[in-house]
């Protein structure tokens, strides 16, 4: 796919995985509280911008390209804070596996705010943003103004930055498997007795700060039963995934992405090497 022909240049939005996603209760307002220590990984789309006189959208994954797509949205949520009519086309290179559980239609959601602000001249600032990224979808307040880790609280818009941990090695696997309103059906499955305290979160989020690589075994998802246990291809992927050379398989988000941690860039390639042997769609990624 060609970019759009303009002066301004590219934008990339990262992917994120949740190195821990608790629920700690259910909201009146028919969402959940969670408690989730979430981490940026190199993993990206790239968006390319130019003013044009209409808001259009074209993407290397046609089917994404429509009127509910969040880009599209959070430039309308732009016209409407400022009462302008102007408009803006648009170009999405996906690199990030689509409705798998990494943050990438939310991250393009955030960058679109900022670039657009930015090419409006519109002088928005930070916090105006993240209360229309909020308006957007529970993830996207996290991508706005470029943090790299942080704890997730409330349904996920509030945001409270960490120091970046020591670079990890990260090994993702895309399930052939969907899901139809993943994220509703998922959260849908959660019982009372599967809520937490938010201490796995915060035992995470202290040895962060601490300046402690990430330690595998103190990631945590509260969909990881759930999900295998009531999707039974994604068991499968997992087995796939620990006989490969994985120590420990977790769930991306709510899925159905799996991931992995790993010390160096030579076990991940192995990794990875093996489960594209079974045809496993793979990635090889590094914690930014």
């Amino acid at each position: 796919m060609t970019r759009p022909e303009c002066e301004g240049s590219a934008r990339e939005a990262y992917a994120k995985i949740n190195l821990t996603l608790e629920i700690t209760g259910k909201r009146t307002d028919g969402y959940h509280e969670i408690a989730s220590v979430v981490q940026v990984i190199d993993l990206r789309d790239t968006l390319y911008f130019r003013p044009d006189d209409h808001i259009s959208l074209s993407c290397s994954v046609p089917q994404l390209a429509w009127p509910g797509n969040l880009v599209i949205q959070a430039v309308k949520l732009l016209q409407d804070a400022v009462g302008t009519r102007r408009g803006v086309a648009i170009s999405l290179d996906k690199g990030i596996p689509v409705a798998a559980g990494l943050g990438g239609g939310s991250s393009d959601a955030a960058v679109t705010l900022e670039a657009v602000n930015e090419m409006w001249g519109l002088g928005l600032g930070r916090e105006s943003l993240c209360g229309m990224a909020a308006r957007l979808g529970s993830d996207v307040p996290f991508f706005v103004g470029g943090g790299r880790t942080a704890v997730l609280a409330g349904r996920g818009e509030k945001v409270t930055y960490l120091p970046s941990p020591p670079r990890s090695w990260v090994v993702l696997v895309r399930p052939a498997i969907q899901i139809a309103n993943k994220t509703r059906e998922m959260y849908a499955r959660v019982s009372p007795s599967q809520f937490t305290t938010g201490d796995y979160t915060r035992t995470m989020a202290e040895a962060i700060e601490k300046g402690d690589r990430v330690a595998l075994e103190l990631c945590y998802n509260v969909f990881d039963d759930i999900g295998f246990s009531s999707l039974g291809k994604l068991a499968d992927y997992r087995d796939r995934f620990l006989t490969a050379g994985a120590a420990q398989v977790h769930l991306a988000g709510s899925g159905p992405a799996l991931f992995s941690l790993v010390q160096d860039r030579s076990e991940a390639e192995d990794i990875c090497r093996r489960l594209r042997k079974q045809n496993v769609e793979v990635y090889v990624a590094e914690t930014v």
